[in-house]
């Protein structure tokens, strides 16, 4: 026959009954699944139990009381539970769900950030953050004597994310986290003459890791860089920077435009 909406599972379906024998208990096993007290009519001793002196759940029965052997005791079904009805694709909402989907019902229980498997409904740090880091620049202009490797001392922080930076002593970067670091310093020098030569160097534990050079293109100024990525143990390696000079006198490192840095990078 025809029919609107989703096709009954059943078309047509007999009262059922079913006899109970006490046990001294109150509760005891259906033969059928029922949804609440309305679907079954309970008789103790040929007497109705109103519904509100019992409780059904699934094919649970629990009498308001305990029932022997001696006792009379049967169920009519006046409605059960027959079958299951597939919900069509794409019917069921959110609005339909009850309670959070369990990570083994999910195809991909689990996501991979930065090379892990991270548990759905976990949590995990995304990314990372480039620390220790630190940016000094120079407060006051310092003498360089002529064809001298001289240390910088660049004393006045901008920042310094794990105070791993000495700007009073050594004027050196000591980070307490091991990886690569991008390593940067700017030195800005007078007086020069053309093709006077002026040189940036930075120094891991005392000895020169990488340097930079340029000529003065005129008599001048000259703000020469060197950049380098570092790596680190996290304890007791250390960055310094160092310049010289070759105008054949003492010049003048400005506090203007001379700096020096670091910072980790993310994932190394």
């Amino acid at each position: 026959m025809a029919y609107i909406g989703v096709q009954p599972t059943d078309t047509y379906l007999s009262i059922a009954s079913q006899q109970i024998t006490g046990t001294g208990s109150a509760t005891y096993t259906l033969d059928y699944s029922v949804s609440n007290e309305e679907d079954v009519a309970v008789f103790v001793n040929n007497v109705r139990q109103n519904v509100s002196t019992y409780t059904v759940s699934g094919t649970s029965l629990t009498l308001g009381g305990t029932i022997s052997a001696s006792d009379s005791c049967w169920v009519l079904f006046l409605g059960r539970t027959v079958g299951t009805k597939t919900p069509a694709v794409g019917s069921v909402t959110n609005d339909m769900l009850a309670g959070s989907i369990a990570n083994a019902k999910l195809a991909n229980s689990s996501i991979t950030l930065n090379g892990s498997a991270v548990s759905l409904g976990g949590s995990a740090t995304v990314g990372g953050e480039n620390t220790p880091a630190f940016l000094a620049v120079q407060g006051s202009d310092q003498s360089i004597s002529n064809n001298t490797i001289t240390k910088a001392q660049i004393n006045t922080e901008e920042f310094d994310t794990d105070n791993c930076y000495d700007n009073t002593t050594n004027y050196r970067f000591t980070p307490t986290t091991a990886g690569k670091y991008l390593c940067f310093a700017q030195l800005n020098i007078g007086d020069g003459v053309t093709n006077d030569i002026c040189q940036v160097y930075l120094y891991k534990n005392g000895s020169m890791a990488k340097q930079s050079f340029d000529r003065f293109p005129s008599t001048g100024d000259i703000a020469v860089t060197c950049t380098g990525i570092i790596s680190f143990n996290g304890t007791t390696d250390y960055l310094e920077m160092y310049a010289r000079q070759n105008t054949g006198a003492s010049r003048s490192l400005y506090s203007q435009n001379s700096f020096f840095g670091a910072y980790k990078l993310i994932g190394a």
